[in-house]
């Protein structure tokens, strides 16, 4: 690390007089045009600079107050929302990336000047600062639960404190949109599930990392060419209903749609009438099937998907095309599948979109990063409603003789063995800010998840969650808890004053 000397600490009773305009203008941002240039509209502003103005703040005041010892960060979700019992671990991936790749650049140390009274001297240390520290993580696709740190930073405390709010956003984000998924295709029961969210999700970087979410917790597809070609996922489409309207007869658009793609194509039959919709598609596949190529499938996305899927499969089987396959879409999610799959749709597919995508029943996260040691000294929070558990930490997964998941216990790093029936899920995946294995493929992750959501008990499954999984902790842990609380209500408590001689 640089080593700079810190500028004079800040005279805080001088402190508003020194400052014109007053503190406040450290938070307001700055007047560009008085400098002629916008350096936040840079293409060359770089990650870092995705962070909280406190982060920055904090930063500069531990640099200028000598205050840079090793800390350690815990991330964890402390309370799920009522109808979820469990939550799938993503994001790591990007996490990695951006660590190891942490480095403000010219734009933004210039960007940094302009927004806010940074003092030159730590700006300089800035410039010169990458991510040196370690990270001990969950696998990608791991089932984790209430309380349980899934990813711990250790290093310098600047260092640490700097990248909290990526890692919060990445991760809260991805392992939202990840257990929304999950649930879907759990309700799908084996049917394929496609993801056509793109157009609705909260931002393009939000609907790139849904797709992979997606696709680890089990989706067949997406509609979402980028994020097919970033992470070889297969692309999937059928066609809008402006297709079909730009024809004048729905014949002549499935025609024309066939003529393209001849083996891989999927009608959307409800733009008119359904029942006409369907007559249609029978009538091209009948074609097609004459020139030697088989109609895929069809698409109902609007109505009564029960009835009218139970209409269609009468209409094809009647026309003996049993082979052509029933998709359905329209706002649909894990609720609305599970009922049509128990009403016995016969829907071979169903495209979701925005209520996936966005996780409309629990559209956020209650995910915390909290420094949990420093300098040796166990660190915690005693907030009303809001208390931390002190020190770094292990998480033990305990099995039974069928490997399935039976109870996890938070304890130390290190704590004590756990013996043949138990896993430690959080393993170093980095040390000196550099990755300790090639990047996991994504069909690994995919794979991992699988095997995870098989060892679930069957009741944690169930969409209304009515069960908690077991999660305690170890004994040393909570003595460290109490002895860290004693010792800190102990230096808070208010002191008596002497009486006088």
């Amino acid at each position: 690390m640089p080593n700079y000397e810190p500028h004079q600490c800040v005279d805080l009773d001088n402190l508003e007089k020194r400052l014109d305009p007053p503190l406040r203008c450290s938070y307001t941002g700055a007047n560009f045009d008085a400098v002629g240039v916008n350096p936040v509209g840079s293409p060359k502003l770089s990650a870092p600079l995705f962070t909280d103005l406190y982060q920055l703040t904090m930063a500069q005041a531990y640099w200028q107050s000598r205050t840079t010892r090793d800390a350690t960060f815990s991330l964890h979700f402390r309370k799920f929302p009522s109808n979820r019992s469990y939550y799938v671990f993503v994001g790591l991936e990007d996490v990695l990336d951006y660590l190891e790749e942490f480095s403000f650049s010219d734009a933004d140390i210039e960007a940094l000047k302009y927004l806010g009274p940074f003092d030159d001297g730590f700006l300089k240390y800035l410039s010169e600062l990458s991510f040196s520290g370690e990270v001990r993580s969950m696998p990608e696709g791991t089932l984790f639960f209430e309380n349980e740190p899934v990813l711990e930073v250790a290093g310098p405390v600047i260092e640490c404190q700097l990248v909290e709010t990526f890692l919060v956003n990445q991760i809260n984000l991805q392992s939202m949109m990840a257990t929304k998924a999950a649930r879907t295709v759990h309700a799908a029961a084996g049917r394929q599930v496609l993801d056509f969210a793109a157009r609705r999700t909260h931002g393009t970087d939000a609907a790139v990392k849904f797709a992979r979410a997606a696709h680890i917790t089990g989706f067949s597809g997406t509609s979402n060419v980028q994020a097919a070609a970033l992470y070889g996922i297969p692309p999937v489409g059928t066609m809008a209903h402006s297709f079909v309207t730009t024809f004048e007869q729905e014949l002549d658009a499935f025609t024309a749609y066939a003529a393209s793609f001849p083996d891989s194509s999927i009608f959307l039959v409800d733009t008119y009438d359904t029942e006409e919709g369907v007559k249609n598609a029978i009538k091209c596949a009948l074609e097609m099937r004459e020139l030697g190529h088989s109609l895929r499938g069809i698409r109902l996305d609007s109505g009564n998907l029960l009835k009218l899927s139970q209409m269609s499969r009468r209409m094809l089987d009647d026309a003996g095309l049993p082979f052509v396959q029933i998709f359905a879409s329209g706002g649909l999610d894990e609720f609305a599948i599970e009922s049509l799959v128990a009403s016995g749709a016969p829907i071979d597919g169903f495209g979701v979109g925005t209520k996936v995508g966005t996780s409309e029943d629990a559209p956020y996260t209650d995910f915390v990063y909290k420094m949990v040691k420093y300098a040796r000294r166990p660190i915690m929070k005693l907030s009303d409603e809001k208390q931390s558990i002190p020190g770094p930490k292990q998480v033990f997964r305990e099995f039974d003789q069928n490997r399935t998941f039976r109870g996890d216990i938070i304890g130390c790093e290190p704590d004590a063995d756990p013996g043949d029936q138990t896993e430690l899920l959080l393993r170093v995946v980095m040390e000196r800010g550099k990755r300790l294995q090639p990047k996991t493929e994504l069909e690994q992750v995919r794979a991992h998840f699988e095997n995870q959501f098989a060892r679930l008990p069957t009741e944690l499954k169930s969409l209304s969650a009515q069960k908690a999984y077991p999660v305690t902790l170890s004994d040393k842990l909570n003595k460290l808890t109490h002895h860290t609380r004693d010792a800190l209500m102990a230096t808070e408590e208010p002191k008596e004053a002497s009486a006088s001689p």
